[in-house]
């Protein structure tokens, strides 16, 4: 299952549960066992480097156990095959996020005509204000 250009995880490393979803559906729901969770090992994953463990444990945190294995969940329909479907293309979508490395950003400079346009804005503004003051008599 690929993940990102450089990284795919054998699909033999994803384990699922299924479960009785809640919500409306009738006899239907309490007989089908409909919801999906999904269940990924980060910390054990033969697939995932150092860098690439510590930055999907940091940055799914939130949904890592203290064992280090991934839970996603999905109950939004009433077919298995399609919430499975569904945990597998989000789990894809959260890894590459979790492992996506944002450009640093180099601060740049104004032009030279940038600080100038600037700078006689900044006087035309100061001129109009000076304009408004009562006049002074001159002595």
């Amino acid at each position: 299952m690929p993940i990102t250009r450089s990284l795919a995880i054998p699909a033999g490393e994803l384990r699922f549960r299924f479960s009785r979803s809640g919500g409306p559906g009738g006899q239907h729901v309490n007989r089908s066992a409909t919801q999906v969770e999904l269940l990924f090992d980060v910390a054990h994953s033969p697939s995932l480097s150092e860098e690439q463990r510590a930055r999907v444990m940091a940055d799914l945190a939130t949904r890592i156990d203290r064992e280090g294995v991934l839970h996603l969940f999905s109950s939004g329909t009433r077919s298995q095959l399609q919430n499975r479907e569904e945990v597998v293309q989000r789990f894809q979508t959260l890894l590459r996020r979790a492992l996506h490395v944002a450009r640093p950003r180099h601060p740049t400079r104004p032009t030279a005509a940038a600080r100038e346009r600037r700078l006689s804005g900044k006087r035309r503004r100061g001129e109009a204000k000076e304009r408004r003051r009562p006049v002074r008599e001159e002595e």
